[in-house]
């Protein structure tokens, strides 16, 4: 016989687990399942980021979203105690966007788009950037745009303390990998797993680059589809002298400071370049051509005293990417009881406590009356309306 739930969230990373922490505290007091097909979440997109958040946006509710999100990760190590190694360390570091002649423009419009929706970002000169990277060579920067709130935190430990606080406060995670979602005609009415079923009125759609997959099973249409991403990690020969923010490079790469989390560790950086001709699909296949052909000339050329770095580990991670590179929230207009936590676009773990307490508003209120993501409803692709943010790109 099937079991019920008030709840079902298909999908256990950091959106999936924020949605069942947010439900606790806006009062849900009924069961709440999330669904996991694996709970070592060897290829979770969040257990594999780079780990950076950002409220540089040109669209508000982005700008909104980054920001509610940017006080939660302030919180989160106190939130989820836990031992050293697995501190989330929000390091507030700062993001660094370098602009030479060719990008000047768009980054000067960018600026100034940012400002006017509310994001925190600075102008700042090429003597300003040098005293944040004294060993950089800056010969062809002309200005930097930084957001001095922002930074980055260990996504791993992200993963963990978000699942242990949703945990704590009395949500269920069951291992599983859902193939039917049940309706009876508009309306949800269960999932399926395994050999076991939950009756449910309410399924929320947490399922990062699968998103897709998991609403055809409700025999619905949604366009996030996931595209592979490649990281490296470099240990670099000493200790070095000061902490990087996240830099991103004219070229596109961009790396951030990887702390030692226990004595004895190597100082490292942790690096990233989009390739954007990336054919759409599950791989997690590293790239290690991509280092010596992409990452490591811009590297060096930025950043002469790397000369020499080797890449201690590369990796590949999934974004769960949309047509228009911003995320869908809300829900489906043909499957009532159906949520929709998704598309995040590469923007998943800075934007998932937002996340978790927009569904959680819609959920148990009917709106979002925390932030507006009106902006990220379903029903943009239906009428064309797409959205326009000039930083997802």
């Amino acid at each position: 016989m099937p079991s019920t739930a008030d709840i079902v969230i298909v999908g256990g990373g950091v959106v999936g687990s924020s949605v069942a922490y947010h439900l606790r505290e806006a009062g849900c007091r009924g069961r709440i399942v999330v669904i996991e097909r694996d709970d070592t979440y060897a290829r979770a997109s969040s257990n594999l980021a780079m780990g950076g958040i950002r409220q540089q946006f040109t669209l508000e509710a982005n700008v909104r979203m980054v920001q509610y999100s940017v006080d939660f990760y302030r919180d989160l190590d106190r939130r989820a105690v836990t031992d050293t190694f697995h501190r989330v360390n929000f390091h507030q570091r700062g993001y660094l966007f370098l602009a030479d002649a060719a990008c000047a423009a768009r980054l000067t419009r960018r600026y100034d788009a940012m400002r006017s929706v509310g994001a925190h970002v600075e102008h700042i000169s090429s003597d300003e950037i040098r005293r944040r990277l004294p060993d950089a060579s800056l010969d062809d920067i002309e200005f930097g745009v930084f957001g001095p709130e922002d930074g980055y935190a260990n996504p791993k430990a992200v993963l963990r303390a978000m699942r242990k606080i949703a945990e704590d406060s009395g949500a269920e995670y069951i291992r599983g990998d859902v193939r039917t979602i049940h309706r009876s005609n508009n309306r949800l009415t269960g999932v399926s797993f395994g050999t076991e079923s939950i009756d449910t009125p309410v399924v929320v759609n947490a399922a990062g680059p699968f998103a897709g997959q998991l609403a055809g099973l409700a025999g619905v249409a949604l366009p996030v589809f996931p595209v592979r991403q490649q990281l490296f990690r470099c240990d670099l020969p000493r200790r070095w002298e000061y902490r990087f923010p996240m830099v991103i490079d004219p070229s596109g790469l961009h790396w951030r400071h990887d702390d030692p989390r226990v004595p004895g560790q190597p100082d490292r950086i942790v690096l990233a370049k989009t390739n954007h001709d990336e054919t759409r699909g599950e791989n997690f296949t590293c790239d290690d051509a991509r280092w010596p052909a992409e990452f490591y000339p811009s590297l060096v050329r930025r950043m002469p005293s790397f000369a020499g770095l080797t890449p201690a580990e590369g990796w590949a991670g999934l974004y769960e990417m949309t047509p228009d590179h911003n995320p869908i929230i809300g829900t489906h207009p043909d499957a009532d009881g159906l949520f929709l936590a998704n598309g995040f676009s590469g923007h998943g773990l800075m934007m998932a406590p937002a996340t978790g307490k927009a569904i959680a508003d819609l959920i148990t209120v009917g709106t979002s009356r925390t932030i507006d993501v009106r902006d990220f409803a379903f029903d943009r692709f239906r009428t064309g309306t797409l959205l326009d943010d000039d930083a997802t790109l």
